[in-house]
């Protein structure tokens, strides 16, 4: 299977230093800094690009599994809300809610929560982020 990479360089200390991410296939490189992290300087941080790909595996599992269904769906828009909060002596992610609304013509609202709800649970990005509580607001349109 694949095996994907990204790089981040961090340069000086904690609070004054300053870093860049890099996607491995080259399709995104972004600034990062205490301020982009912890308040709300510019530039981009780690919470933000993983809430992106949960974002994104969230919306392809979905589909996936309305495909096995037999069901196309027209549209998955996703957002994840990772929630960073200091714990004990540092931080920890303690939460990300996923919010997606779908259009999905031929399906009844309580099989489209069954099959977003299986996509929460079985998305890799959730399953790598098992130890962090995961809501999920799914609305049919």
């Amino acid at each position: 299977m694949a095996i994907r990479k990204a790089e981040a360089v961090w340069q000086g200390g904690l609070r004054d230093g300053q870093g860049k991410v890099k996607l491995g296939s080259g399709t995104f490189e972004g600034a990062y800094s205490f301020p982009s992290r912890f308040e709300e300087g510019k530039g981009t941080n780690p919470e933000e690009l993983i809430g992106a790909a949960h974002a994104g595996c969230f919306s392809m599992a979905l589909s996936a599994g309305l495909g096995q269904a037999g069901i196309t769906p027209k549209r998955i828009t996703t957002t994840a809300q990772v929630h960073l909060e200091k714990s004990g002596d540092g931080f920890a992610i303690t939460r990300i809610d996923l919010s997606t609304e779908a259009d999905v013509p031929g399906i009844d609202a309580a099989a489209f929560a069954k099959h977003a709800d299986d996509a929460k649970r079985n998305c890799p990005v959730s399953k790598a982020l098992a130890g962090t509580s995961i809501t999920l607001a799914a609305k049919l349109l």
